[in-house]
């Protein structure tokens, strides 16, 4: 694979790439209007594909926030055509790494001596780049170490690379309103902290020294000797990415033990912890030899307050979904209804919001639940078409809702994701001996 010896990390830089790669994704629809104007036939699966080849190759380049807004997005498989998907799914684990002069470079700066002196051995090819770093293979007194590197600029790009977005981000949520930066925040905030790996290091100590109850479960040990903002030290894991796993193996016994400890880990984090890592993506998961479930990364953590806390898995509760009155108060603690809306507004979101939670909220309503069930998954897609092609949606103010809602979402729909893929049948209440 292509190495890249540099990274745009200025402003107009950056926003030039995007501008190009704009005008690339321009040039494929033009072409597109052309070809069923001349001959009447539209391949629509071909715009697709150009447009997601060319966009990803333009943020690949970028890496950053904004190729880990592209790998985000891949997770929405039922929002998304196939073929963005596909495509952007790369930046969970196979992006362009970055040359071994600027690795080099990067562990001089940071740990102010070269690899070789630093280890006893240390491999310039990346084990696996992804959107704000990359491994590589390093040992020292007999440990196999996995050494992530950030790539440069990352940090401080972020900012400006969401006020690129921004504009987009209002017109395709329909969000209005001063009060819209307590988004753009939360995002902002949360992808500062996973570009600060000392943050992490602390993360992955606490997390896995509070979960080491759970089976089935295994962490790296991390050293904060070779650890800093930029770098971060951790044992080799042997094992293959969730997302391979499930490619290759018939062992459905071995994918439901996997979806269980999925399911014990993610629930214990919530509700004992009431914090959890919010990137659930294949490429933060390794799968070793004896089918145990290994975690990886734990940049992306989010914090649940108490006053969020409640009202959020009282909403899940079935008998509350059709207690109208409660819905209703639920509803207004959440921001979803607020002060200012019309009747119409009110009756609307109160409706939407019920028939999403009557379907989201079914792995909670039995104390098993078959991940792998078809009507379930076919549900969800066609929900989510209805409500991209709903008109009136597209006409209401999308700005609502707690700022929580963001990673708190993003956590449910990639553990719902990952089970499925895995097609494993759960206990639900199984979590509650480790609390």
């Amino acid at each position: 694979m292509k190495t890249l010896d540099s990274i745009p990390t200025k402003k107009i830089e950056r926003a030039t790439k995007l501008v190009t790669t704009g005008a690339k994704v321009g040039g494929n629809y033009l072409r597109y209007y052309g070809e069923k104007l001349l001959t009447g036939v539209s391949d629509k699966s071909k715009l697709d594909q150009n447009n997601a080849r060319d966009i990803y190759d333009g943020l690949k380049e970028l890496k950053g926030s904004a190729l880990k807004v592209a790998q985000m997005l891949s997770m929405e498989k039922n929002l998304l055509p196939q073929a963005y998907v596909e495509q952007f799914g790369l930046a969970q684990f196979s992006v362009p790494p970055l040359s071994g002069a600027l690795v080099k470079k990067t562990i001089r700066t940071y740990l102010g001596q070269d690899p070789e002196t630093l280890f006893d051995t240390f491999s310039y090819t990346s084990e696996n780049a992804a959107s704000i770093g990359q491994v590589h293979r390093a040992t020292k007194d007999g440990k196999a170490l996995a050494i992530k590197i950030q790539y440069p600029g990352v940090s401080s790009s972020i900012r400006s690379d969401l006020a690129i977005v921004k504009p987009i981000a209002l017109k395709m949520f329909n969000l209005k309103g001063k009060d819209t930066d307590r988004y753009f925040t939360e995002v902002e905030d949360k992808l500062l902290e996973e570009t600060d790996y000392l943050q992490e290091l602390k993360n992955s100590q606490f997390l896995s020294k509070a979960a080491e109850k759970i089976p089935n479960l295994k962490f790296p040990q991390y050293y904060e000797a070779w650890s800093t903002s930029r770098t971060l030290a951790m044992d080799w894991m042997e094992g293959i990415h969730l997302s391979e796993y499930t490619a290759k193996t018939n062992d459905q016994a071995a994918c439901d033990r996997l979806g269980q400890t999925l399911w014990d880990f993610y629930m214990f984090q919530i509700h004992s912890l009431k914090k959890v890592q919010a990137d659930p993506h294949p490429g933060n998961f390794l799968v070793d030899s004896d089918d145990q479930l290994i975690a990886i990364d734990f940049g992306c953590i989010k914090s649940i307050p108490q006053d969020f806390y409640v009202p959020y898995f009282e909403l899940s509760k079935k008998d509350n979904i059709e207690n109208k009155v409660v819905f209703d108060q639920l509803l207004r603690e959440l921001e979803i209804l607020l002060p200012k809306d019309t009747q119409q507004e009110q009756d609307f979101f109160t409706d939407l919001f019920q028939k999403m939670m009557r379907l989201f909220t079914r792995p909670f309503h039995d104390t098993t639940f078959d991940f792998s069930d078809a009507d379930f998954w076919d549900a969800i897609t066609d929900l989510s078409k209805t409500f991209a092609e709903d008109e009136q949606l597209r006409r209401m103010n999308g700005n609502r809702g707690s700022k929580h809602f963001i990673y708190i979402n993003r956590t449910f729909f990639g553990l719902y994701h990952l089970l499925h893929d895995l097609g494993a049948k759960i206990q639900t209440e199984e979590y509650k001996k480790y609390l």
